[in-house]
C-alpha cells in the first residue's frame, strides 16, 4: 500500500536556440511532452514495477488532472481507491532542454483537506503487508480517519516525510527523510559534518516521532540509519553515478523499496541497504524520465474528454453520476429500457461503451455489427444518456478509475437475485460508489437479434431457390 498526495507531473522537453526579444530569458521550442504520476503516484508506480501488486491510496479533485492521473496509474497497474479532493488536481510541469530543468510551473493553488476514506479504503490497509506513507505536505496524511487506519495497522510502515506534514505516526517501522528535510524537521541548524548532523538530527527525530528508525538519505553518499543503538549505521551506495540527468523519485524509490524489503521479513539494516542499492540503479537509468515506456492512449481516450466535462459540471453542482456500460452492436428495446432505468437513479448518464477492438475480443472477429462510431452516435441520441465514453481494453475498468461514478448500473441479466457480484463491484467501492442492477427485458439480446436474421436470410434464400 502506499499512502500520501498524488501530483500530475508533465515534462516538456525541447531546445533552446535563441532568446526572447521582450525579455531576457531562453525561448524553449517544445519538441515532446510527457505526462506520468508524481508524488505518492510515482511512488507507486515505482513499486508496481518491481513485480508487486500494488495500491495507491490518495485524493484525486473531479477534473481533467484527476482523470489523467487515474489512467495512468491504472495503465501501470495500480489499484486506486481515491478520496476526495476539492479544488483542482496538483500539477508540476517542467520545462527541460539538454538534460537540464529551466523552469517549474506549479498548479492546483493551496491544498484542500480531502474527502472521508471509504470502508473499502480502510479494509485494503487493515490487510495491507507493507505501508508505505509517502506524504508531499498537501494534507492527506492529516485526515483524521485515514492517521487511525494507519496507526491501528498491522503492516510495517515505511514513512517518507514533508517539512510541512504532520509527525509520523507512533510506532512507524522506519522513516525516510533527506538531509535538508530533516534538518527543517527538527530545527537542526547543521552545524559540523553531514554524518554528525545527520546521526545528531535523525536520533533526535527518532525520539521525537517515536518510530523504529531514521533513514537519512545522502544522495550520492548513500543514507545513515539511526536506530535504537548510540552508533548509526552508514550504508554507502554500491557505484558512483557519473552523470546525473535526472533524480526526480530517488527518494520514492528509496522508501517503496524499503517498504517492499520490510513487507518481505528484511531486518530494517536489510532494507535500507537494498533501498540505496536501487536508487543508485533508478538514478543511473536516468531517473523518472526512464520510466516512460507506455503507449500513449491518447487517441483512443479522446472520446471520453466531453464525458470527463460533463462529470465535473455535475459534481460541482453536487448532482449524482450514474454509469453503465456494454457493447450495443444492435440497439434494442433491452437496451434502451436498462439505460432509462439507469437515467432515473441520478443527474447524468455517461455509456462506457466497448471500442470495435474489445468488441473482437470479447465476442469474435465476426463481431461488431455496427462500427463504434454508428453505435456512440446512435446511443448519444437517446434523450436519457447524457455522454459516451469509448473504451478499448476487454473491461471497463480503466475508464471507470477515471471518471470515478456514484452509481454503476448494469442489466439484471448479468446479476440475479443472490448472485455472484459483478466484476467492477470491488472496484468502484474503493471510492464509495454503488453498483446496482436494473429489471431488464427477457428475451432481448444482440446475439439473439443476430441468430434471428441470419435465420430469417437463410428461409429467403431457400424460399428463393
Amino acid at each position: 500500500m502506499v499512502v500520501g498526495d498524488a501530483l500530475l507531473d508533465r515534462d516538456v522537453a525541447g531546445a533552446v536556440s535563441r532568446v526572447c526579444p521582450d525579455a531576457p530569458v531562453p525561448v524553449l521550442d517544445e519538441r515532446s511532452a510527457t505526462d506520468r504520476p508524481g508524488g505518492a503516484g510515482l511512488a507507486a508506480l515505482l513499486a508496481a514495477a518491481q513485480d508487486s501488486e500494488v495500491a495507491l491510496v490518495t485524493a484525486l479533485a473531479d477534473d481533467a488532472g484527476g482523470g489523467r492521473l487515474a489512467e495512468l496509474l491504472a495503465a501501470a497497474g495500480v489499484e486506486v481507491y481515491p478520496l476526495h479532493l476539492p479544488g483542482a488536481t496538483a500539477e508540476k510541469i517542467r520545462l527541460r532542454a539538454g538534460g537540464q530543468t529551466l523552469l517549474r510551473l506549479d498548479r492546483g493553488g493551496d491544498p484542500q483537506p480531502p474527502g472521508e476514506p471509504s470502508a473499502a479504503t480502510l479494509a485494503v490497509l487493515a490487510r495491507a503487508r507493507a505501508i508505505l506513507v509517502s506524504d508531499y505536505g498537501r494534507g492527506l496524511v492529516r485526515q483524521p480517519t485515514l492517521r487511525a487506519a494507519l496507526a491501528e495497522a498491522s503492516a510495517p510502515v515505511v514513512w517518507d516525510p514533508h517539512p510541512r506534514g504532520p509527525a509520523a505516526v507512533a510506532g512507524a517501522r522506519l522513516t525516510t527523510p533527506n538531509l535538508a528535510e530533516l534538518r527543517q524537521l527538527t530545527g537542526d541548524a547543521g552545524g559540523g559534518s553531514a554524518l554528525s548532523t545527520a546521526t545528531r538530527a535523525g536520533h533526535e527525530l527518532r525520539r521525537r516521532w517515536r518510530v523504529g528508525a531514521v533513514a537519512v538519505t545522502l544522495g550520492a553518499d548513500g543514507a545513515v540509519l539511526c536506530h535504537s543503538g548510540s552508533t548509526p549505521l552508514v550504508v554507502p551506495p554500491p557505484a558512483t553515478v557519473d552523470r546525473v540527468e535526472d533524480t526526480c523519485g530517488a527518494g520514492d524509490r528509496f522508501a517503496a523499496t524499503a517498504a517492499l524489503a520490510l513487507g518481505g521479513g528484511a531486518l530494517v539494516s536489510e532494507a535500507v541497504g537494498e533501498a540505496i542499492a536501487a536508487a543508485s540503479a533508478y538514478v543511473a537509468a536516468g531517473g523518472a524520465a526512464g520510466l516512460h515506456r507506455q503507449e500513449d492512449r491518447r487517441p483512443v481516450l479522446a472520446a471520453a474528454r466531453t464525458a470527463e466535462e460533463l462529470v465535473a459540471r455535475v459534481r460541482a453542482d453536487g448532482g449524482t453520476v450514474v454509469a453503465t456500460g456494454g457493447c450495443f452492436d444492435i440497439l434494442h428495446a433491452g437496451h434502451v429500457a436498462t439505460l432509462q432505468a439507469a437515467r432515473r437513479l441520478g443527474d447524468c448518464l455517461v455509456v462506457c461503451l466497448n471500442s470495435d477492438h474489445s468488441v473482437r475480443g470479447l465476442k469474435g472477429p465476426e463481431r461488431p455489427v455496427n462500427p463504434e462510431a454508428d453505435r456512440a452516435r446512435l446511443l448519444a441520441a437517446l434523450d436519457c444518456v447524457d455522454a459516451v465514453a469509448v473504451f478499448d481494453e476487454p473491461t471497463p475498468h480503466q475508464v471507470l478509475a477515471r471518471l470515478r461514478p456514484d452509481v454503476w448500473v448494469k442489466g439484471g441479466d448479468y446479476a440475479g437475485e443472490n448472485g455472484p457480484d459483478l466484476p467492477e463491484t470491488e472496484l468502484v467501492q474503493r471510492w464509495g460508489g454503488r453498483v446496482v442492477t436494473v429489471p431488464y427485458l427477457a428475451g432481448r439480446s444482440t446475439t439473439g437479434t443476430i441468430s434471428a436474421a441470419r435465420q430469417r436470410g437463410l428461409h429467403l434464400v431457400k424460399g428463393a431457390v
